[in-house]
């Protein structure tokens, strides 16, 4: 699959699986999921949900010729 998710969104992703992750600690371990969820597409540099609306927040490399 084509790479989608950009640096800063990247950034904001595993921030959130942190947040997630205490939650699961301090609240219940249901807070694993989305944790999981955030980080792998961190990780991945892929948002199955950006697909469908044509969502890219990677910039795009420029080609030097």
């Amino acid at each position: 699959m084509k790479k989608n998710v950009g640096k800063v969104d990247s950034y904001i992703r595993y921030a959130l699986g942190v947040v997630f992750i205490v939650l699961a600690i301090v609240w219940t371990w249901w807070m694993l999921i989305p944790a999981a969820i955030a980080v792998g597409t961190a990780a991945l540099g892929v948002c199955p949900l950006y697909l469908p609306f044509g969502i890219n927040t990677r910039k795009e490399e420029s080609k030097k010729d």
